[in-house]
């Protein structure tokens, strides 16, 4: 059984990530420092099936202390501060989280010898398209916020290390992942969340700037058939290939809910705002034969009933993440 060091295990996608591994029958360690994201409710149905370190990943000696002690075959690297807007208010914890904390997690991977460091970049590292193009795995890197620099940073730093001092990364690129368990401070759960409140919606310009949406559970499936078949070295995109304008989104939603468009508020837009994302996932499509099973009108519509049901945690972790806001954006 190969032994799994799950890096952000609490978070949104890590923690899918650590469920699909459980099922799929690896011996799976989670490292967590759950800052105001993290939550270990998400990882409530394995508490008794794996390993658990609150730990910061920019903390050396204790990250060394929980790799000695799980002796990992493979580093899944999950955790990131991940939030555009709280990025653009201060870049520091992007800094030290993204590109201290990759760094320390690739040193001691290198000195113990890890097998295998699987480095979950993101697709803003590329930049932002106009109406018409795709990322392809060799687009050169153009991040324009704090939160895409300290990815790209992180990025290159583990193709760095690959390239230097041998350690065998693999880079794997996803584009915007929603599905259950989402924080709500993304675009989705705060949609569900101030529609079933009755409250305004705000949308950044006209709602005009274009995502492509990946649900969660497709995004782990990819990483899994890249950390049992991807070649060490190597670039991956992952993206389903569904766009979205964020205006679309949003009148999904409400209609869904059956809830009027005039919630809708548009607001100034978000400084440097990108317009577009869209990947080109062909290399995992034809090598591996992966392919995104959740459609969008699907995923969304479970998604958004995930939300309702689960209302009462939705709303402990929004009034949760004001106080949290309160406090550090004083």
């Amino acid at each position: 059984m190969k032994k799994l060091l799950i890096t952000g295990g609490a978070g949104f996608i890590g923690s899918e990530f650590a469920r699909n591994g459980v099922d799929r029958g690896y011996d799976v360690a989670v490292i967590d420092k759950l800052s105001y994201a993290g939550d270990r409710e998400r990882l409530a149905e394995l508490s008794s099936r794996i390993g658990f370190y609150k730990v910061d990943i920019t903390d050396r000696e204790s990250v060394q202390q929980v790799f000695k002690q799980v002796k990992p075959d493979a580093v899944v690297h999950w955790a990131a501060e991940s939030h555009v807007d709280r990025s653009i208010l201060d870049a520091s914890p992007f800094l030290d989280t993204n590109i201290k904390g990759t760094q320390v997690l690739l040193d001691v991977s290198k000195q113990l010898g890890i097998q295998t460091f699987i480095n979950i970049s993101t697709d803003e590292v590329y930049g932002d398209l106009g109406e018409e193009g795709q990322f392809y795995e060799a687009t050169p890197l153009n991040p324009s916020s704090p939160y895409s620099v300290s990815k790209a940073a992180a990025d290159m730093l583990g193709r760095a290390y690959q390239r230097t001092h041998g350690l065998q990364v693999i880079t794997i690129r996803p584009s915007n992942n929603y599905g259950p368990w989402q924080y709500p401070e993304k675009l989705i759960p705060v949609v569900v969340l101030k529609a079933l409140n009755n409250e305004k919606i705000p949308v950044y310009a006209r709602g005009e700037n274009v995502r492509e949406w990946l649900h969660v559970s497709d995004c782990t499936d990819a990483v899994f058939h890249l950390l049992e078949q991807g070649s060490l070295g190597e670039i991956y995109n992952v993206g389903s290939g569904e766009e979205k304008k964020n205006i679309e989104v949003v009148t999904t939603i409400l209609n869904i809910l059956e809830k009027p468009e005039g919630l809708i508020e548009f607001v100034q837009d978000r400084p440097g705002h990108d317009f577009r994302y869209s990947l080109n996932s062909m290399k995992i499509r034809e090598k591996f034969g992966w392919k995104p099973k959740v459609h969008f009108g699907e995923g969304i519509e479970k998604t958004v009933k995930w939300y309702v049901d689960n209302r009462d945690w939705v709303n402990r972790k929004m009034r949760y993440l004001q106080e949290y806001w309160k406090k550090v954006y004083k």
